[in-house]
C-alpha cells in the first residue's frame, strides 16, 4: 500500500477517534476533537498531492478517498444532530446525495470504470469541513462555560453556514449526476 492510500486509510481511523472525543464531556475533549478533525482534513489534502507527485494514483485511492471523506464528514454531522446543533433534515439531504453518488460509483465499478471525485465535489467537501470546524469552535466556546455575548448569533451563523453547505452539496450532486448520467441511464457503452 502506497503512502497516499495510507493517508486515506488514516483518515477513516482518525474519524472514529474524532467522534469518540466529540462525545466526551469537557473543553479539553472538544479541543482534541478539533485537532483530530484538522489532522484528518490535512490527510485529505495531502493524499492527493502525494499520489500526483509520486505518480502513484490507484483505483483503490480514487474509490476510497471520497469514502473516507464521507465517513469523516457524515460522522461529524450525525454527531451534531445527536447533540441537537444541526437540524436532521440538513444532514438527511447530505446523506441522500452521498448515497446516490456512491451508488453511481458502484454501478460504474460494475462496468469496470472508476469515477474520480470532481472539482465541485472537492468544493462541497471543503464547505462541509468549514461547517464542521465552525461547529467545533461553537462547542469549545459552549463547553468552556465562557459567557459569550453573541453565542446566539454564532448559533444562527452555524445554521446559515449549514444551509450554504447543503446547497453546495446539492449542486455538486446534480453536477456529478449530469456528468455521469450515461452510467446509470444505460446510454451507449457506459
Amino acid at each position: 500500500m502506497n503512502l497516499a492510500n495510507k493517508l486515506t486509510i488514516s483518515r477513516i481511523i482518525l474519524a472514529a477517534i474524532f467522534i469518540l472525543f466529540l462525545f466526551i464531556q469537557g473543553v479539553a475533549a472538544k479541543f482534541a476533537a478539533l485537532g483530530l478533525f484538522l489532522i484528518a482534513c490535512l490527510t485529505d489534502y495531502y493524499d492527493g498531492i502525494v499520489a500526483r507527485k509520486t505518480n502513484s494514483a490507484t483505483d483503490f485511492g480514487k474509490l476510497m478517498d471520497p469514502i473516507a471523506d464521507k465517513i469523516l464528514i457524515l460522522g461529524a454531522f450525525l454527531a451534531f444532530v445527536e447533540m441537537k446543533i444541526v437540524p436532521a433534515w440538513m444532514v438527511m439531504v447530505i446523506i441522500a446525495r452521498e448515497l446516490i453518488i456512491t451508488g453511481i460509483r458502484v454501478l460504474a465499478l460494475s462496468k469496470k470504470k472508476v469515477l474520480s471525485a470532481e472539482i465541485a465535489g472537492k468544493h462541497k467537501t471543503i464547505s462541509q469541513m468549514v461547517a464542521v470546524i465552525s461547529i467545533l469552535i461553537f462547542l469549545i466556546i459552549r463547553e468552556s462555560g465562557f459567557i459569550f455575548k453573541y453565542i446566539g448569533h454564532y448559533a444562527k451563523g452555524v445554521h446559515i453556514l449549514m444551509f450554504i453547505t447543503v446547497v453546495m452539496t446539492l449542486i455538486s450532486g446534480i453536477s456529478y449526476m449530469l456528468r455521469n448520467k450515461r452510467i446509470f441511464m444505460g446510454e451507449g457503452n457506459g
